[in-house]
């Protein structure tokens, strides 16, 4: 036993009856090993309660196991479901993650990428905080495993999974707009969005106004925002659009965040008069999107299905199995209607 009273990889030996070569080729799986003789290391293992020492095994192999998760905030519901779906798929496989934010800075991103690679992480999944890729490429390891989740970042070599921004837009667009057809013969429809330098706000601004020109709508530039994709950023929007005594009754907002600002203004400030025909589209199903009450329709996300490949990804890096070029995968949302109850 060693100086603290934990089961050393020679008692483990000498127990067993092999060498240490022996029972560091069972820790690592080599297939060289016969079953019996593995099988009798393992009881043994078990049996002294042997820990393996993953940092001083990492400093021999490279490899710690453990993989590097960044997004722009951790409060979500969409990171927390990721950052579970990415746990469960990685864990089997005898990976832990360490979680990061970058509070939507650029900067910070950057120092995250460098402290994970302190950390000599394997590998590392990120929801870019910018547009840009600039911090995630300065600060990547020895051009360790990335693979992006969300969103895409210019001038970034990386596999991604995203999904139908542009579909799930228009699809929810559509499905307003016809609602509000078959109600009123001039419909009218807002749009609260985020800045266009982000691929997801980017594509869900394109799948809106294909949906508006499709439907035969005008879109209104004085209706049209993209103050940013947090709650406070879908509360202005709605506030300076619905000052104006010409405010449309309908809009689609891209994510929950405005989603949540939006709602927060309609309840706390307009009267019930006013907001009562109010009808929304958003992007993001959640939990609670049926008791916001001017929700019509929402657009989900497979986020499990997005931890699953991102991971499944990641795993082909780093085992060297996956093709030279990066893979770009999109998978499909869905759309629900939700009853509007006043």
């Amino acid at each position: 036993m060693s100086s603290r009273g934990e089961a050393t990889i020679r008692d483990v030996a000498k127990a067993s009856g092999v060498s240490t070569a022996t029972v560091s080729r069972v820790l690592n799986d080599d297939g060289t090993v016969s079953p019996d003789t593995a099988l009798r290391v393992r009881l043994e293992l078990e049996r002294l309660g042997y820990r393996m020492n993953r940092v001083a095994r990492s400093l021999k192999t490279s490899a710690t196991h453990t993989v590097g998760v960044i997004a722009p905030d951790l409060a979500s519901d969409f990171f927390m479901l990721l950052a579970e779906s990415l746990d469960l798929a990685l864990s089997p496989h005898g990976y832990g993650i360490i979680v990061c934010s970058s509070r939507d800075s650029e900067e910070l991103e950057g120092e995250r990428m460098r402290l994970l690679a302190e950390r000599l992480v394997d590998g590392v999944v990120a929801i870019p905080s910018t547009g840009s890729g600039a911090a995630l490429a300065a600060a990547r390891r020895d051009g360790a495993p990335l693979v992006l989740v969300d969103r895409l970042a210019a001038g970034l070599e990386a596999d991604a999974v995203l999904v139908d921004n542009e579909g799930g837009a228009y699809a929810a667009t559509m499905a307003l707009a016809a609602d509000l057809a078959a109600a009123d013969g001039r419909p009218r429809m807002g749009f609260v969005g985020g800045s266009l330098d982000l691929s997801i706000a980017r594509e869900r601004y394109e799948g809106w106004r294909r949906a508006m020109r499709d439907s035969g709508l005008a879109e209104e530039r004085e209706f049209t925002s993209f103050r940013g994709l947090r709650v406070e950023s879908g509360y202005e929007s709605m506030r300076a659009m619905r000052s104006r005594p010409d405010a449309p009754e309908a809009y689609f907002l891209a994510n929950a965040y405005t989603h949540l600002g939006a709602t927060n203004y309609l309840v706390s400030e307009e009267p019930a008069w006013r907001s009562a025909g109010v009808a929304f589209a958003a992007f993001d199903e959640t939990p609670y999107a049926p008791l916001l009450r001017f929700c019509r329709y929402s657009v989900s996300q497979p986020v499990a299905a997005m931890g699953e490949r991102a991971a499944a990804l990641l795993l082909a890096r780093i085992s060297g199995a996956a093709p030279a070029a990066p893979s770009i995968e999109r998978l499909p949302t869905t759309l629900t209607k939700h009853v509007v109850r006043y």
